[in-house]
């Protein structure tokens, strides 16, 4: 069981390591002037909402925005530290953030995916998914955000590496019962 919890920090610790540059890089793009960023910055992020049709980061809703804007002050902070912890592992004291982490996470994740599955995205300018084959590809992409912290927060949740209390709970209820 260490050794699959051990394998879970590494999951961990690259999908928070990556989700550095990628806020940085390219979500942040959906809120920040233009001129922050260079040109081939601008250009990854427009060749990636054309080859996967995700008008969001171009023309990106208000309530888009929003879940950025969470991303930018909420998250970013967070993913070094869940990084180091996860790097280094066996940190007990990262469960809590983690849950709150996984769980606000996923609930933004969520509505992104049902609007990539359900709206009717306009013809332009920057075109939507159209075919269910555009749509799935989209929602893949999406995807790890609402994967990893979901399996994130069942391992803080769940495993006994992250909650040693009820562990020790159910330790002492067992001697108090003798």
């Amino acid at each position: 069981m260490a050794t699959f919890i051990r394998v879970l920090e590494w999951l961990f610790f690259l999908y928070f390591a990556s989700h550095i540059p990628i806020t940085l890089a390219i979500d942040l793009q959906a809120l920040l002037p233009t001129e922050y960023y260079t040109q081939s910055l601008q250009d990854l992020l427009k060749w990636y909402a054309a080859e996967f049709k995700d008008p969001m980061m171009m023309a990106p809703p208000a309530w888009f925005k929003s879940f950025v804007f969470c991303e930018a002050l909420l998250q970013a902070p967070f993913f070094p530290v869940a990084a180091y912890a996860f790097f280094k592992g066996g940190c007990p004291w990262i469960r809590t953030p983690a849950i709150v982490y996984a769980t606000h996470v996923a609930t933004t994740v969520v509505p992104i995916i049902a609007h990539v599955l359900f709206h009717d995205f306009p013809k332009g300018p920057h075109p939507g998914p159209e075919t269910p084959a555009e749509r799935l590809t989209l929602t893949a992409i999406y995807a790890p955000y609402l994967l990893v912290p979901i399996v994130l927060l069942l391992t803080m949740l769940f495993s006994t590496a992250y909650n040693g209390e009820l562990r020790g709970a159910k330790v002492q209820t067992g001697k108090k019962s003798r």
